[in-house]
């Protein structure tokens, strides 16, 4: 240490101050300037970027809403449309089986009519058929005379009997 005091030299001090400071003052117009707009340009490009990724997640946040909103509203739709069928099908159903009822019930009057007229056709045949049977018998109780009451009643009793196994 000694030696670095005793060679100390002060015009040697004072150029090499003057150029410290030329050095500064060239490196502060030239070098500083460009050096703090890059750094601050690069924090700004920083800044940009995590406000435009903030921005990003709350764009997301309010797609994944809008989505989450419109799950739900598909759903409540779906809902809607499963109820509304279902009944529309049990209406469906009910007309069905309610035409099926009335059909029904038409076949049946139908058929109690058919019986009824075919019960009046039968009658109106075993009407005809008595009646026949009834001037066939007038017709043989003419054509014989009957002399006698005991005759007329065994005759009548006869064809009774005739009329009965026919």
């Amino acid at each position: 240490m000694e030696k670095l005091v005793n060679d100390f030299s002060f015009g040697l001090f004072i150029w090499q101050i003057i150029l410290f400071l030329l050095l500064l003052f060239l490196l502060r117009k030239y070098a500083w300037r460009p050096i703090l707009n890059a750094v601050n340009e690069r924090e700004q490009g920083i800044k940009d970027a995590l406000a435009s990724a903030e921005d990003a997640r709350r764009e997301m946040e309010n797609l994944q809403a809008d989505n989450d909103k419109l799950l739900k509203e598909a759903r409540a739709e779906r809902d809607t449309m499963m109820k509304e069928a279902r009944e529309v099908k049990a209406k469906m159903i009910a007309d069905a089986k309610e035409e099926a009822q009335a059909e029904a019930n038409k076949m049946i009057t139908q058929a109690q009519s058919a019986i009824e007229s075919e019960k009046k056709a039968a009658m109106a045949e075993l009407k005809s058929h008595v009646a026949e049977l009834s001037v066939q018998i007038a017709e043989k109780v003419v054509k014989k005379e009957l002399s006698s009451e005991k005759e007329q009643l065994q005759l009548v009793d006869s064809m009774l009997d005739d009329a009965k196994l026919n």
